[in-house]
C-alpha cells in the first residue's frame, strides 16, 4: 500500500508483520506458509503471530495518536514474554539485546524494539490513520507528523472527503 521505504534495522520485521494484513481487503499473508516462511513463523504459532501484530498495530496507533482499532492484549504484556540474551562483542564492547531460543519471532520483535527504543527511532514507526488501511509506515517527515501510509492513496482520499465534506 505504501511507496514509502522500509524502516530501518529491525523495525523492517515489525513493519512486515503489522503489514501482513491487508485490512480493505481481508487477504492475510500469514494464512499461506509463503507467508509464514517470510517471517519464519511456523504454522503452530500462527494464533500468537496475529496478536503480536494486532498489539503491534494498536501500538502504531498510538504513535500516531489514534486510538487502538480494537481490543488487544497490551504490546508490554506480551514482549515481558519473550527470551531475550544481552551479547556483548569482544572485540569493541558493543552490547545488544538478541533472540533467544533460536529467535521466535516474539524474541526477534522485542529485539526490534529494544534496538529502536535505543536508537530513538521506535515512535516514527505508524500506523496509518485511515480506518480502511492501518497499514505500518516509517515516518520520516522532518517533524514526525505523517498521518497516512501514502499520499497518493489514503492521504488523497481524506482530503478528498474533507473537501466534498465542506461543498455540501
Amino acid at each position: 500500500m505504501s511507496e514509502r521505504s522500509s524502516a530501518p534495522g529491525g523495525l523492517a520485521l515489525v513493519e512486515s508483520l503489522v503489514n501482513t494484513l491487508d485490512i480493505e481487503t481481508g487477504a492475510d499473508s500469514l494464512a499461506t506458509a509463503e507467508g509464514r516462511a517470510r517471517l519464519g513463523i511456523p504454522e503452530a504459532e500462527l494464533p500468537q503471530a496475529r496478536e503480536l501484530r494486532e498489539s503491534l498495530r494498536a501500538t502504531l496507533l498510538a504513535h500516531a495518536g489514534h486510538p487502538p482499532h480494537r481490543t488487544v492484549t497490551p504490546l508490554g504484556e506480551l514482549l515481558a514474554r519473550a527470551p531475550l540474551l544481552v551479547t556483548v562483542d569482544a572485540r569493541d564492547g558493543s552490547a545488544a539485546l538478541a533472540p533467544a531460543d533460536g529467535g521466535p519471532l516474539l524474541s526477534r520483535v522485542a529485539a526490534a524494539v529494544a534496538e529502536a527504543l535505543v536508537a530513538g527511532t521506535w515512535a516514527r514507526l505508524k500506523a496509518c490513520e485511515a480506518v480502511t488501511c492501518h497499514w505500518a509506515y516509517y515516518d520520516r517527515s522532518p517533524a514526525g507528523r505523517g498521518r497516512w501510509c501514502s499520499m497518493r492513496v489514503c492521504g488523497a482520499r481524506a482530503k478528498m472527503r474533507r473537501y466534498r465534506a465542506k461543498q455540501t
